[in-house]
């Protein structure tokens, strides 16, 4: 018997471990909670463009421990659903220290997470800043035309997309890098404004 319970206390154990990976994965793979959806710049040449179009909105926050500014370019985009877009969030560190923040992102309505994909973007790595420091961080995107085939998301004509940026708890690369930025130029053939 007590080789049972310490069996289900283990279980349990690496449950809780696995718990937040887990949940990550369902998210990343079901768009839930308004978690958007990676793809190639191949899978993205592969959509056909529709004739319908969408509003793009764009909305940026910063986590209380991080001192930074950080906000969209544009306030919105219209697109034709389908078709590749570029935007633009611009953040700064306010501090004078090198600081590596990360972003957390999502979309509303939530529904639309699974339709709004992500060519390139800041967001899928840490970005580290130097003292007073202030760049341009790109995002691609289009919105998936199978977005008019769902009765729950056929009339959606805005999305609205949003990130919060957060200090990373790994701030090795700020005092290695000396602040070097991590955001990723794109090829300019690749993107559409």
């Amino acid at each position: 018997m007590a080789l049972y319970a310490l069996a289900g206390a283990l279980f349990m154990l690496g449950m809780g471990f696995a718990a937040v990976p887990l949940y990550r994965m369902f998210c990343q793979v079901t768009g839930f909670g308004g978690t958007t959806q990676r793809a190639s710049a191949a899978e993205a040449g592969a959509v056909m463009v529709s004739d319908q179009t969408i509003s793009v909105r764009f909305d940026g926050n910063v986590a209380s421990e991080l001192p930074w500014k950080f906000s969209p370019s544009q306030v919105t985009q219209e697109m034709k659903i389908g078709e590749r877009r570029l935007a633009f969030y611009t953040a700064q560190n306010m501090s004078g220290e090198p600081i590596t923040g990360i972003a957390s992102f999502n979309v509303e309505p939530e529904v639309a997470g699974l339709y709004f994909k992500k060519i390139h973007c800041f967001c899928f790595n840490q970005q580290t800043l130097k003292p007073g420091e202030k760049v341009e961080m790109p995002v691609q995107y289009y919105v998936d035309p199978a977005i008019l085939d769902n009765p729950d998301t056929k009339d959606i004509r805005q999305i609205t997309l949003s990130y919060t940026f957060h200090k990373s708890a790994d701030q090795t690369a700020a005092a290695s890098s000396g602040g070097k930025a991590a955001s990723k130029a794109l090829d300019p053939a690749s993107t559409a404004r």
